[in-house]
């Protein structure tokens, strides 16, 4: 079997389904952590350790003059960044463990661990059973480098990125389909009609945490049924290294080429400027334009159909005439504009422009960014490559919602879509020294 054997043996279709079951189960909790946060609170009473962690973040928002409504939102924030902390400790993990082991092997593993977690979340009665399942949650969540590294595998260098695009549209739909999924299914509350179950840990939540179950079983038979191994014996790294659990920020300082570096810079600086506009949005809306959680889930709805029409179309045709140094440049411009178009909207209707302006932005430079990662690495390396370029993505994640979120409320929304513009704009400046990568 010759090192291109498997380009064609498994259709981008199998990786794409995979990855979107995966983000639907990912993202049901979105729209639920202020409510679950009061249901624990409820439950376990001011005097608990819930209480006293919100107690502390109440004291922090006193020392800031806010109210109580932003020590919600700060503990809320920090909640998510344990889990996209864990995400970016593990992703290098388990990208170079699948480049030993295979991709399949790796992601039935993590797949397994992530309907583990969701198994911990059904029945979480406890508020420490919860924050356990989002923790397990996060070690097995750096898996999405393993299917990004199939990609690279079944694609040849001239489609690379055009397939990352193809990964993002995944993202997006998976993302704009989670939530709703959530909302929805949060309105049905087991415990009304079955008090009892509670002492089996049943809560109000089991119902989302059950469709999010349900999903990750539909994965893991899924990628047992149709997931052909993507990595030929001959691309393999050679395991003259143990695997281990590596600080991530470490490995990335290894990383020899320039080139993936630089790379690396501008995805992670982007990544800042975007998480940054992700968090602070529905309260921008809110505060600006008085807007109802219903306008803002229509609005989330429209950033995401809109980066998922530019990954899944937009930038592939654009590729097929424009390199991918370019791609990005003009992603990294248009984002820059969506951003000050955002955060300086007089109306609904200027924000909605920038919205779109951001998202195609956005859907430009996330696959012209992995594209050309995997294509300045070797193909013996695609997955620990890959997954420290994911895992710095969730660095970004992880310390952007309590950053984001005391600027929002010191300084105003303006200040941080305008600092997300200067990051755009700066990454811009770095990404042209990036050259063309061979073919």
């Amino acid at each position: 079997m010759t090192s291109s054997s498997p380009k064609r043996r498994l259709p981008l279709g199998v990786i794409f389904l995979t990855l979107y079951i995966d983000l639907i189960g990912f993202s049901i909790i979105f729209p639920l952590v202020p409510d679950i946060l009061a249901h624990y609170l409820a439950v376990e009473g001011d005097g608990g350790i819930l209480g006293g962690l919100l107690a502390a973040t109440e004291g922090i928002a006193a020392a800031f003059g806010k109210d109580s409504n932003f020590a919600a939102v700060l503990l809320g924030g920090f909640l998510s960044s344990l889990y996209a902390l864990l995400q970016f400790m593990f992703a290098p993990f388990w990208g170079a463990t699948s480049d030993r082991l295979g991709r399949r092997h790796v992601l039935t593993l993590t797949v397994a661990g992530t309907a583990f977690s969701y198994l911990l979340w059904v029945v979480s009665g406890s508020f420490w059973l919860f924050v356990a399942a989002r923790l397990l949650g996060g070690v097995f969540g750096g898996n999405i480098s393993v299917a990004t590294a199939a990609v690279a595998d079944v694609t040849s260098r001239e489609e690379r990125a055009k397939a990352m695009g193809l990964v993002g549209a995944a993202f997006g739909l998976g993302l704009v389909t989670g939530p709703g999924i959530g909302a929805l299914t949060a309105q049905i509350n087991l415990l009304e009609s079955n008090p009892g179950w509670a002492a089996w840990g049943i809560h109000p939540f089991s119902v989302p945490a059950l469709v999010a179950l349900v999903m990750s079983i539909i994965n893991f038979l899924w990628i047992r049924a149709r997931f052909n191994e993507t990595l030929s014996n001959e691309n393999r790294s050679d395991g003259a290294e143990r695997l281990r659990l590596r600080n991530p920020l470490k490995a990335a300082r290894e990383i020899t080429q320039p080139t993936i570096k630089v790379t690396n810079f501008v995805g992670f600086c982007f990544a800042l400027a975007f998480c940054a506009m992700e968090f602070s949005l529905t309260f921008f809306g809110q505060d600006r334009f008085g807007f109802t959680a219903r306008e803002n889930g229509l609005m989330l709805a429209y950033l995401g159909v809109c980066s998922i029409i530019t990954q899944g179309f937009i930038v592939r045709r654009l590729l097929k005439t424009l390199p991918e140094i370019r791609v990005l440049s003009y992603g990294l411009i248009a984002a820059t504009l969506g951003f000050v178009l955002v955060g300086t909207a007089p109306n609904v209707l200027m924000l909605y422009i920038g919205l779109g302006v951001l998202a195609m932005g956005a859907g430009l430079v996330n696959p012209a960014t992995s594209g050309l990662i995997s294509l300045y690495a070797g193909e013996n390396e695609q997955g620990r490559v890959l997954g420290i370029f994911r895992s710095l993505g969730s660095l970004a994640r992880a310390v952007t919602p309590v950053l984001a979120g005391m600027v929002f409320w010191m300084m105003g929304g303006p200040t941080v879509f305008a600092a997300a513009a200067a990051l755009s704009l700066g990454c811009w400046w770095v990404a042209r020294r990036l050259p063309s990568p061979h073919r």
